[in-house]
């Protein structure tokens, strides 16, 4: 890429379509993440091929073209919680969902219900795992699954290096510097109904959850620093 990554003007592509998510990822990559996308960074289609013939399940478009493209990069998808690789998908003991992504700690899982596997981009739902497995259900995370690989890269990217991501606890008033210094993203929640909001602020790259935290990633640390000063708190990996 030759011109300047644009990650707001990109992003509002990427909720669109799987050619603008695609494009956003390959931008963010390139721009954010220190390194463009290269062919090694996706699985081969032999991968995928035989994924397909061990589940016994067509995968839709859009998870062949997220793996084939970065599903690889782990800076990418795999910082905190874990994409699955071709040969670790599986479907769930409940014969519901193609599952193709873990929470750190088991927490919950991600994936898509089987009846929707022949769509080219279907929605993509999330199970916590409870103590009381009857409770558990599928619920709604995202309408699409290029979406949600778009929100998987921005939300790993501020699971990175310490020295550019921090973590800071929402008081009363943290979120009014917030608001004033940095721009909202068009990104939906997820899931539904939780207040889960995208900032951007001068280079650096801020998640809102749902008022109870913010997490932060700078292209720089200085990029960092200056977003702490504007937004004063006991941020995480603040040293200085």
């Amino acid at each position: 890429m030759t011109q300047e990554f644009d990650l707001a003007a990109s992003l509002a592509k990427g909720v669109e379509d799987r050619r603008g998510a695609w494009a956003f990822v390959q931008g963010f990559a390139a721009h954010w993440a220190g390194a463009a996308l290269e062919h090694e960074d996706g699985w081969t289609e032999a991968d995928l091929d035989a994924a397909e013939k061990r589940l016994g399940h067509r995968l839709p478009a859009a998870l062949r073209e997220a793996y084939l493209l970065f599903g690889r990069r782990r800076d990418l998808t795999s910082n905190h919680d874990v994409l699955l690789g071709p040969a670790e998908l599986y479907v769930d003991d409940a014969g519901e969902a193609l599952v193709f992504r873990h929470e750190n700690q088991g927490a919950a899982s991600w994936g898509v219900r089987l009846d929707d596997l022949r769509g080219d981009d279907p929605a993509v739902f999330v199970r916590l795992d409870l103590a009381d497995k009857s409770a558990e259900r599928w619920e709604a995370w995202l309408e699409r699954l290029s979406l949600c690989f778009v929100e998987i890269v921005l939300s790993e990217s501020l699971q990175a290096d310490e020295e550019l991501c921090d973590y800071l606890d929402v008081e009363d008033d943290s979120l009014e510097p917030l608001e004033a210094h940095a721009v909202r993203l068009p990104f939906p929640a997820c899931p539904p109904g939780e207040e889960t909001r995208w900032f951007l602020g001068r280079d650096v790259l801020l998640r809102d959850d749902d008022g109870a935290a913010v997490l932060a990633r700078g292209r720089s640390a200085q990029d960092l620093d200056r977003m702490r000063d504007l937004i004063p708190g006991d941020w995480l990996n603040d040293s200085r």
